[in-house]
Order: C-alpha cells, then sequence, then structure tokens
C-alpha cells in the first residue's frame, strides 16, 4: 500500500521515502489540490502531526503519515522547537533560519558544551480523520561554529550528531538516513505499518 505524507515538502517525502524502502512507497501532497495549507497551530510537534495527519485523512483515502519536526538548542531555551520552519519568517530561506540562530548563539556566547541540541521528530498516523498512532524519534547533538555540507536540507548544515565530528549535511545520505531523528521515528512506525494498512 502506498503511504501519503501530509506534506508539500519534497524533501520530506524524499527522505522518507528513502528510509521506509520499496515496501512501502510514499508520495506527499504536492500533486493534490484537495488539501489546503495546513495551520501548525498545535503547542508540540505531536500536536501538529496529530493534525497534519487527521486533517489530510479526511480528504484523501488510504493512511496518512504527519510528521512534524524541530531542532531544539539548550542555550536557547530549546528554540527554535516547533517553530523550526518558522524561526525567521513564513518565506525565509535555509541559510536565512540558519544565520539567524548561529547570531543568536552568538548573543548568548555559546560555546563548546553550551551549544547541545537535539532534532525531534513526531510522526502521526491516521485514516478517515481517526488518529492511529504516534511515533517519536530524537537525535542528539550539537550546533556547528559555522555551516558545512552540501547534503540535506533545513538546519542539517549546522547539526553535529554525537559520535560524529561532521554535520548532517556533510555526512553521506545512507549515514543520516540511518541515525537522523527522523530515522528513529520511522523504526518505531514500520514495524507497525502492516497492521496499520490492514486495518483500513
Amino acid at each position: 500500500m502506498q503511504l501519503i505524507l501530509a506534506t508539500r515538502n519534497a524533501h520530506k517525502v524524499r527522505e522518507i521515502d528513502q528510509i521506509l524502502g520499496l515496501k512501502f512507497p510514499i508520495r506527499g501532497l504536492s500533486t493534490s489540490d484537495q488539501v489546503a495549507e495546513i495551520d501548525e497551530s498545535g503547542s508540540s510537534y505531536e500536536e501538529n502531526a496529530i493534525l497534519k495527519a487527521v486533517t489530510v485523512s479526511r480528504h484523501l483515502s488510504g493512511l496518512i503519515v504527519g510528521d512534524d519536526s524541530g531542532l531544539e538548542v539548550d542555550a536557547l531555551g530549546g528554540a527554535p522547537g516547533i517553530y523550526s520552519a518558522r524561526y525567521v519568517g513564513p518565506n525565509a530561506t535555509n541559510e536565512e533560519r540558519i544565520q539567524k540562530l548561529l547570531d543568536e548563539l552568538t548573543k548568548v556566547h555559546a560555546k563548546g558544551d553550551q551549544r547541545i541540541a537535539r532534532f525531534r521528530c513526531v510522526l502521526a498516523v491516521a485514516n478517515a480523520g481517526k488518529l492511529l498512532g504516534t511515533f517519536e524519534g530524537i537525535a542528539e547533538g550539537k550546533i556547528a561554529e559555522t555551516a558545512r555540507g552540501t547534503h540535506g536540507f533545513g538546519y542539517d548544515p549546522i547539526f553535529i550528531p554525537d559520535g560524529f565530528a561532521k554535520t548532517f549535511a556533510e555526512l553521506p545520505t545512507e549515514v543520516k538516513n540511518n541515525i537522523s531523528h527522523r530515522a528513529k521515528a520511522i523504526r518505531k512506525l514500520k514495524p507497525e505499518l502492516p497492521a496499520l494498512c490492514g486495518a483500513i
């Protein structure tokens, strides 16, 4: 069964498709005009992921997966958190968001261990307006002094996962897709998919 990811973010769709593998193909909403842009009004990743999945599942048939994720920086009180994609503004570039975060860390004089951070991802699965489950993954690490690497997307060029000296954007795709927050959430979801697919 093909899954539908409740997003028009092609990067997320491609990454989740790579992690899930051929057994569970997934597509996004880029070719669907049946669902309007969803207002991420939740106060947590889980609320936003559920909102996306349940809303889309009321318009499209099949198993709908909602993804909400973000970067939490301890020295910034957990910011940008659920506002990671909207940290600068609705139309800001990845480069602008990264630069703001680096500037904020400079303002608070965060060095070394003071740059501890984590990526967090929550996946919600829904069908016909009903929530079927949620799955969370976390990748611990720290923020680099400068952006490095050309792979990945979002804040990948400044996030160094624990146990590595390179940023997500410098690591090979297959490595990132094994250790990332999204990969960890998908590893929890994947064993449940046959039962979830069979329930609809």
